[in-house]
């Protein structure tokens, strides 16, 4: 039995998988104690812990992370370099901002510690760390009284030597994270952030995941880490800052296996929950970066490649100070929660627009099970209808669209920004709210095809069970493709591998069933940033970046190709979750209703009564116990045998 669950910002979703049949559930999230949710969901399932499989998607590190809520951390480099994260890369959030509000450091000066221990670019050490220096990082770690430390000494990538003996004289009770365990790539800033980022938050993560064992300690318990893979438990706290994405990796895991299922393998996702969107491309398997972001911080660990936005079924609508209707990043949570839910919230939401829209229906929400206040979300729209001057219906309108335009542009940069064509693609949307949306979506990137899954709104819940343990693993090169030898890296390749594999057995994975990618970081000689091209040999992995870089920049240059970084990525198997057919017990038979905006007559349909093969048109509004998809005018829909709808647009 296995369970996948994905605690978000607002809901907590549940996918649980017996070995015949797939079961879904939803609940609110319990910010303050996610385990609670957890628990009440396993509770609401009537099943036991015991023998049970959890993956969990947890969010405890990403909202510390955006919250700035880390324990106290003491950070380590060498001697004139403490400055080194505060400075960062002198990047200007906004350009023509000519007194801009400095950001706090990540660490305060007080904290931040220089000893010896200075290692060459050849990875030679030229300032050697003594006892004395052991000695004085020892009592200073005494008197600050850290809950954790990160250690981050220049070129530790190529020498690891002095960290390791930093790491030595720490005391067992508290959590250290070293750069050369953490990042072992160049770019000192980079490596910097997310060694202390791992350590700042490691000891939340190992809090929280230790509680959660001990409520179920006769479940085996994983981790959804960033880049789409899952860790033990028991190992994922060392880990902290792989876990920044770790929900949303699992809805592009479940959005691979169903489109794979459905043929269509080239997909543009958006993924609506309650408080944000994440936007995504998968063309095959899923692209992972490390140029990805949390807050103001770079995070140069692998993670899915997504563009997040602020604009989540709870995104507060408001008008600003020159009087025009905005909507988000803010969210009403889950606690109080848009208006409609009817646990205190007053502000108007993206939520409350679609109720007063028609377009969620209020005795059916989470299928019944949870009723929307109708009348608590027209006194929040009035709000903003009364000094705009126009009715209610019309102001939530302008709130969808509002949305709508927000999450077209993410949709934009993840695609048509990277010279992609958003027509070859299908748009899949999953997450609580994106049904609602997606066809005015497909429309604004002029997509002909959309895959709405079956049992979208906890996508990310089945992702979990179908997602494999896996470890990425990396090291810096640098070097061009001239001067070094195929089997020079096909060496490192193998001790990477080795690495990886052996964490996976440790793991419990049979060896047989262990398998690797490898790639590698290319970029012109000079150039600051680098392209992820798959290993196929060394000549032929640089005539694919150039390929590729033409592409992507619409040019190429003459000039060298360095190999900045190597990379794998070693995977366990499968997990096969085999879909029962859809019922083909004959079309479910719509109830007429009436959608504010659209003059055609529309129909109500029950996802769980469509039949295979069953046929519909828009305008149509389709509600089941975990979403609601809106079909719009000139789009029509069918079937398939796996109770996914396919809709196109009409000729």
């Amino acid at each position: 039995m296995i369970l996948g669950v994905d605690t978000g910002g607002t809901f907590t979703d549940f996918a649980l998988f017996d070995g015949k049949k797939l079961r879904i559930h939803k609940r609110l999230s319990t910010p303050h104690a996610p385990e609670e949710a957890i628990l009440a969901g396993i509770d609401d399932l009537g099943i036991s812990p015991k023998g049970l499989t959890l993956i969990h998607g947890s969010t405890v590190a990403t909202n510390a992370a955006l919250e700035g809520k880390g324990v106290r951390t003491v950070f380590i480099t060498n001697r004139g370099f403490k400055d080194l994260l505060t400075i960062g890369r002198q990047a200007r959030r906004e350009l023509y901002n000519l007194q801009p509000q400095p950001l706090p450091p990540p660490v305060p000066e007080s904290l931040c510690l220089e000893s010896d221990g200075r290692i060459s670019a050849e990875g030679k050490i030229i300032e050697p760390l003594s006892d004395d220096d052991l000695d004085t990082l020892k009592r200073q770690l005494t008197a600050l009284q850290p809950q954790a430390v990160a250690i981050n000494l220049l070129f530790s990538f190529l020498n690891d030597e002095p960290e390791r003996a930093i790491e030595a004289i720490i005391d067992n009770d508290v959590f250290v994270s070293r750069s050369s365990a953490i990042l072992p790539e160049y770019r000192e800033y980079e490596r910097g952030i997310a060694t202390w980022l791992n350590a700042w938050l490691g000891p939340l993560v190992v809090h929280y995941l230790d509680r959660l064992q001990r409520e179920l300690s006769e479940a085996n318990i994983s981790v959804m880490q960033s880049s789409g893979g899952t860790i033990a438990a028991d190992q994922a706290g060392r880990l902290a800052v792989h876990m920044l994405l770790s929900g949303p990796a699992g809805g592009l895991a479940g959005a691979k296996q169903i489109g794979q299922e459905a043929g269509c393998e080239r997909l543009l996702t958006v993924d609506m929950g309650g408080t944000s969107t994440d936007v995504a491309l998968i063309d095959g398997d899923l692209k992972l970066t490390n140029e990805g972001r949390i807050g103001p911080y770079p995070v140069a660990v692998p993670m899915v490649d997504m563009h997040t936005i602020g604009a989540g079924g709870g995104s507060l609508a408001y008008l600003d100070q020159g009087g025009m209707l905005q909507v988000g990043p803010e969210s009403a949570g889950a606690s109080p929660g848009p208006a409609c839910y009817g646990h205190g919230g007053n502000h108007p939401t993206v939520t409350d627009a679609n109720l007063v829209l028609g377009r969620l229906r209020a005795d059916a929400f989470l299928g019944g099970s949870m009723h929307l206040d109708t009348e608590a979300a027209q006194r929040a729209i009035a709000t903003l209808a009364t000094p705009l001057g126009l009715t209610i219906e019309a102001v939530a309108e302008g709130v969808v669209r509002i949305a709508n335009e927000h999450m077209a542009q993410a949709l934009r940069v993840i695609s048509v920004q990277r010279g992609e064509d958003p027509q070859a693609y299908t748009l899949m949307p999953f997450g609580g709210a994106a049904g609602l949306h997606v066809c005015a979506l497909a429309e604004a990137l002029g997509m002909n095809k959309i895959l709405v899954p079956a049992n979208g709104g906890v996508l990310s819940a089945f992702g979990m069970l179908v997602a494999r343990r896996s470890r990425e693993l990396s090291r810096t090169i640098a070097t061009t493709v001239d001067d070094i030898q195929p089997t020079q890296l096909l060496e490192q390749f193998e001790a990477l591998e080795a690495q990886a594999s052996a964490a996976l057995l440790s793991e419990g994975v049979n060896r047989e069933e262990i398998s690797s990618q490898r790639s590698l970081d290319l970029r012109y000689n000079g150039q600051a940033y680098s392209l992820n091209i798959p290993w196929l040999g060394l000549d032929n992995s640089a005539s694919q970046f150039q390929q590729q870089h033409q592409q992507r920049y619409g040019h190429q240059l003459q000039r060298p190709i360095e190999v900045v970084n190597i990379r794998v990525h070693v995977k366990g198997p499968t997990t096969h979750i085999e879909r029962p057919p859809g019922d083909e017990s004959g079309p479910a038979t719509p109830q007429p209703i009436k959608l504010y905006g659209i003059d055609q007559p529309a129909r109500l349909y029950q996802r769980s009564q469509l039949s295979r093969g069953q046929r519909l048109h828009g305008p149509a509004l389709i509600a089941e116990q975990v979403a609601t998809t809106l079909v719009e005018p000139g789009w029509r829909g069918e079937v398939d045998r796996y109770d996914n709808i396919a809709l196109q647009r009409d000729d």
